[in-house]
């Protein structure tokens, strides 16, 4: 893994495979290693770039993680600035949950950056009734740090028979949640709480698959049905006993998925 100086701060990223370029965007509380499955099965016919978020994993500026509140222009400056920093032109981009969200604002303010984009467990809207749930997240985040979102979050984004069958992978991710600096979860989650752009993903115009899991709380297949309805195109496609990290629960479903659509 390398890191690089971009928008501001420093962007850890790890670049593998060979072929046309693709790009991975990770949920809240995870870092690049989210991917790790997806980066193996791509990696063969792609180049595979993967970073960590701002205020995630290990980039941030040089002590600590940013203060927010961040925006999705800052986030999705990040992303351009890396791709720039790294002469990539132009790339596909893979993104989920909030890696998703960052995907719809880039493919609106630089379309001519991408040639396919994938939206995994991702919305286009914060419903006004959810503001409240993000709130509470944001306080427990700010008094007890991340540690203090890890079972909340798990119970959101694994069904339980999957926590049952595969427990050193659940505990995986608990531990990136819980690592997650406070500031980088705050500064993301109050962008994400202020999402509101079903009315203008309309004019996305890059290929676009849209993947939902069948049994996501936090973003259910409702969420995904929206944004596949709003851009022009998009396909729709819903994994069967998957909840919000489907890329991990589902991973053979998902991997195949993202590989058909990005190679045809």
């Amino acid at each position: 893994m390398k890191s690089i100086q971009a928008n501001g701060i420093t962007i850890r990223y790890q670049v593998e495979g060979s072929g046309p370029w693709v790009t991975l965007s990770h949920s809240l509380t995870c870092d690049l290693t989210m991917w790790d499955a997806l980066a193996v099965a791509l990696a063969p016919t792609f180049t595979v770039l993967r970073y960590d978020t701002r205020g995630h994993g290990k980039t941030s500026l040089p002590s600590a993680a940013p203060e927010g509140p961040y925006s999705f222009d800052q986030l999705v400056g990040d992303a351009i600035g890396l791709l720039d920093a790294l002469n990539i032109d132009r790339t596909h981009f893979v993104g989920l949950s909030m890696g998703g969200m960052i995907g719809q604002h880039l493919a609106l303010a630089h379309p001519q950056r991408l040639d396919k984009l994938v939206i995994a467990n991702s919305t286009s809207r914060i419903p006004p009734e959810a503001g409240p749930l993000w709130d509470e997240r944001i306080a427990i985040a700010r008094s007890q740090g991340c540690a203090g979102v890890v079972e909340g979050t798990l119970g959101r984004w694994f069904t339980p028979g999957f926590r049952a069958a595969q427990p050193l992978e659940a505990a995986r991710i608990g531990q990136l949640i819980a690592d997650t600096p406070a500031a980088g979860y705050i500064g993301c989650a109050g962008a994400i709480r202020a999402l509101d752009i079903t009315g203008k993903i309309g004019a996305i115009t890059t290929p676009t698959l849209v993947i939902a899991g069948a049994d996501d709380p936090g973003t259910p297949p409702a969420m995904s049905e929206a944004i596949a309805a709003a851009i022009p195109g998009a396909r729709l496609e819903i994994i069967p006993s998957a909840s919000h990290l489907s890329c991990i629960e589902q991973p053979l479903t998902f991997n195949r998925l993202v590989a058909e659509f990005l190679k045809g």
